[in-house]
């Protein structure tokens, strides 16, 4: 119920207070907890218990296989989720979906096309979310062709009929590529009303490439949709903050203001140990607030020695530029990285998970700080994974 409701830490909890009643997990009920890890990115629980699986023998059992391949996918661990996925005796479409999925969510999409072509190959059929996790790998990896093949091969060859998250992704594809207009001309012709993924994708380009015409229409049918979601008032924002119009950029945020819809606060998770640690903006509730903060200022002026300048066009345009670098610099990622980077040894890859999307100017910061630790940093957000390793990020700085 708890995983079902997206409370994977609710989920968690219960699973120890199971282990400390003395009773054991079933095959079912640790399948049933895998996804609570990798919603969660508890790496660290989710391993125990693949240690638990494996001491236990319930392999094979393909629906326990499925749940761990999915899990360190998740995870941001595509080595683990593969070798699991090697070991399989027997694997189905649920299976390669799983793993194909994984691939793309963490941008290698050239290697999830090629596993969809082995699926193929196995004699397996590939349903409509097998599609799906292959049209979203091309979108996160912008691979143009390959979406519009595997888009009309699903249509011609498999006679699959599209489902909106297949429209959805093929915006995704086009706006990513820079097919703005294209984007909006498949909008207009497809046999379903546009929902909010499709809309949503299509303003998401326009923030990009700053098409502002396109972007008002996207916007919207997104405030007619879903009038509360303060994300896309924020993405509007942005587009008027980028091309300079603060008079607008004002008039949104009195909007957002008389409708009382406020943006949801960042909040960013790390584990340490088998304990995860949570991180809000401006946060200093942490019994290390004060080294965190410390170290931080100190991350933040070797930054600005390799040409570090906080990503301030967007934020706060009415507050003076020191004011403005002060917000940038507490977002919630930052502060959760640099606890991971006091309590782990050098060269140890740091996992965060975000509620929201990774803003310009800690994706900035992320590749830096990759760059001078030496580490690799692993960001979740709600779009994607970014894995960020000397000085440079896997989204290829477009997410």
């Amino acid at each position: 119920m708890y995983v079902n409701n997206s409370m994977a830490a609710e989920a968690l909890e219960l699973y120890s207070m199971m282990e400390a009643a003395g009773v054991e997990p079933d095959a079912v009920t640790i399948a049933s907890v895998l996804p609570a890890c990798g919603d969660s990115s508890a790496l660290v629980r989710g391993k125990q218990i693949h240690e638990f699986v494996t001491k236990k023998r319930f392999f094979p059992n393909l629906f326990l296989e499925n749940a761990l391949v999915d899990m360190y996918a998740k995870c941001g661990c595509l080595q683990i989720a593969r070798e699991v996925f090697d070991a399989m005796r027997g694997r189905d479409v649920v299976s390669w979906t799983s793993i194909i999925s994984g691939y793309g969510m963490n941008g290698q999409g050239r290697d999830a096309v090629a596993l969809f072509s082995k699926m193929q190959d196995s004699g397996l059929y590939p349903d409509q979310i097998a599609f799906v996790s292959v049209l979203s790998a091309c979108s996160h990896s912008g691979l143009l062709d390959e979406g519009r093949y595997y888009f009309k091969l699903m249509i011609d060859e498999y006679k699959i009929v599209p489902r909106i998250e297949h429209f959805a992704c093929m915006v995704d594809i086009l706006g990513r590529a820079g097919h703005v207009d294209e984007a909006y001309s498949f909008i207009k012709k497809m046999s379903m009303e546009p929902n909010e993924r499709v809309w949503g994708a299509l303003l998401s380009s326009c923030r990009v490439y700053s098409n502002m015409p396109i972007g008002l229409v996207a916007a919207d049918h997104l405030f007619q949709l879903v009038p509360e979601h303060a994300g896309y008032y924020v993405l509007l924002s942005n587009i008027y903050a980028k091309a300079g119009r603060w008079d607008d950029v004002t008039a949104v945020r009195s909007i957002m203001k008389g409708k009382q819809i406020a943006k949801l606060p960042g909040c960013s998770n790390v584990e340490l140990g088998d304990q995860v640690h949570t991180f809000h903006v401006g946060d200093q509730s942490h019994p290390m607030s004060e080294v965190i903060y410390t170290q931080l200022d100190v991350l933040v002026g070797k930054m600005k020695e390799i040409g570090y300048i906080p990503e301030t066009d967007s934020a706060l345009h009415d507050v003076e530029e020191e004011e403005k670098e002060c917000h940038l610099a507490v977002h919630s990622e930052k502060l959760a990285i640099v606890f991971a980077i006091i309590n782990t040894a050098p060269g140890t890859t740091i996992r965060i998970t975000k509620n929201l999307r990774v803003c310009g100017d800690c994706h900035v910061a992320a590749k830096l700080i990759s760059k001078i630790t030496n580490r690799e940093i692993i960001v979740r957000d709600t779009n994607r994974f970014h894995h960020f390793r000397s000085g440079l990020c896997s989204c290829r700085d477009y997410w």
